[in-house]
């Protein structure tokens, strides 16, 4: 990304592998959650979360890719996440201090149900999908990761955006006391992402709350996290609290950090260069270290047939 700082995080205050690892998780029927309206309660205490952490009644979807994925170490102990520091370790040190139950999104904006909703309204009657996805982040590295999650469209139907919602809009959560990372001024807190309101209704978009068949660690986005797999990994929030239905564009946090760096669209496109690397190749993670052989990026991170029609006729070296 734009910034790097050291963590200022002691190594005393990390908690041990076993213990951050251990999500909360969901009570599901062999049909996923469809079942959940007519359980007591969605989640199983924390005291259970170690013997439920598998999630049940997950179904394959066909916008799979056919790529080997990567490992679950590499997965959950490289990332960004800046709420807990920016190095690609530190998310896995540090994120345990997030607490993920319970937990609500507030709905405003151009819909005809706006308000709060617990995390177990938001994803009742819902099927859950295993999608196998290549992730590409803005510095030129990749994963194939197999997310479990709900179509967007499906949770966004429910609160019934009006003919005026031409974007969407979401936020993390604000807490500096559980997201560490906050207390310094590397961006501008909370972080805020937005996407047309037909990109965010495509098929190929979800709303990921697990990966590798189990609940989402906190260092991945938990408990809710968006993936588009066409746009550039920091596209892809975590940990959402609002969803905003708007008819303008909304700002967005590295968009407003740096313009010239991080367009809104943020489609992985490799004709346009970051300002300071080339975009054209990426590195695989696990596939060997630094000096580990590059391969070429594809447009839309090779999801072109599915979401070119969504850019056509735009200039995309304009709006990237």
């Amino acid at each position: 990304m734009l910034i790097k700082k050291n963590s200022d995080i002691k190594p005393s205050e990390i908690t041990d592998e076993k213990h951050y690892q251990q999500r909360r998780h969901f009570i599901q029927s062999g049909l996923g959650l469809s079942a959940a309206a007519a359980l007591p309660g969605l989640w199983l205490p924390a005291s259970a979360q170690a013997k439920t952490e598998k999630l049940q009644g997950v179904k394959k979807s066909p916008f799979s890719t056919k790529q080997k994925p990567t490992s679950f170490e590499d997965i959950t102990t490289y990332n960004n996440f800046y709420e807990f520091g920016t190095s690609k370790s530190d998310p896995a040190q540090y994120a345990h201090t997030l607490k993920t139950e319970p937990w609500s999104v507030t709905v405003s904006g151009e819909a005809a149900k706006p308000g709060t909703y617990h995390l177990e309204d938001i994803m009742k009657d819902s099927t859950l999908e295993e999608r196998i996805y290549r992730f590409r982040c803005v510095e030129a590295w990749s994963m194939v990761i197999p997310w479990v999650g709900i179509p967007l469209a499906t949770i966004l139907k429910r609160f019934e955006p009006t003919s005026k919602a031409k974007f969407v809009e979401f936020t993390t959560l604000y807490d500096p006391e559980q997201m560490p990372g906050q207390k310094r001024n590397v961006l501008n807190w909370p972080y805020v992402e937005g996407f047309r309101i037909d990109e965010a209704m495509h098929p190929l978009a979800i709303m990921a709350v697990g990966l590798y068949g189990k609940v989402l660690p906190n260092q991945n986005g938990a408990p809710l996290r968006l993936m588009l797999p066409w746009k550039y990994g920091f596209k892809n929030i975590k940990s959402i609290v609002k969803i905003r239905f708007t008819e303008k564009m909304p700002q967005t946090t590295w968009n407003i950090a740096g313009p010239r760096e991080y367009g809104f669209y943020a489609n992985v496109n490799p004709n346009v260069d970051h300002p300071r690397w080339s975009q054209a190749r990426e590195r695989v993670i696990g596939t060997g270290n630094l000096f580990a052989k590059r391969q070429q990026t594809k447009l839309f991170n090779g999801y072109e047939d599915q979401v070119a029609e969504l850019y056509s006729g735009m200039d995309l070296k304009k709006y990237f």
